[in-house]
């Protein structure tokens, strides 16, 4: 038999407030930069991230499966829900003390902690959904 290969995607919800603010820039340059999203009191984000698995991942032809769905659900519940959800990014998660919590570097941040809790070469992207409009792809380029 040959060897089929597929793809398998998780999305999950999740809820943060943050500020665009960068620490390299004045106060005017950030607001000129980031306009009504530099509020110092911050704003909101329903997300929906969404984690897909490699480029070429083999279907286990004993399991039919690329990877349980029941393993990627407690990766993203420790990557994702458990440090971002209902938090703000900001003053809670100390990554973004130092980078500016864009929702690309929103990608990125889940990115670099996904690799490391999945198996080798299985992630392929991750895609954040900021609004219905705004959608950021990163495949740790």
């Amino acid at each position: 038999m040959a060897e089929r290969f597929g793809y398998i995607s998780r999305v999950q919800s999740f809820s943060a407030c943050h500020r665009l603010h960068s620490v390299h820039l004045s106060d005017e340059e950030n607001r000129s930069v980031y306009g009504k999203c530099n509020n110092p009191n911050g704003h909101g984000h329903n997300y929906k991230g969404e984690s897909s698995s490699s480029t070429h991942p083999r279907i286990d032809p004993l399991t039919g499966m690329v990877m349980n769905l029941t393993d990627l659900k407690r990766c993203i519940e420790e990557v994702i829900m458990d440090p971002l959800d209902h938090k703000n990014l900001d003053r809670d998660v100390p990554y973004f003390s130092k980078v500016v919590s864009t929702t690309e570097n929103v990608a990125v941040y889940i990115w670099d902690h996904m690799v490391k809790v999945l198996p080798p070469n299985v992630l392929y992207e991750i895609k954040i959904h900021e609004t219905d409009k705004n959608i950021v792809m990163y495949r740790g380029e």
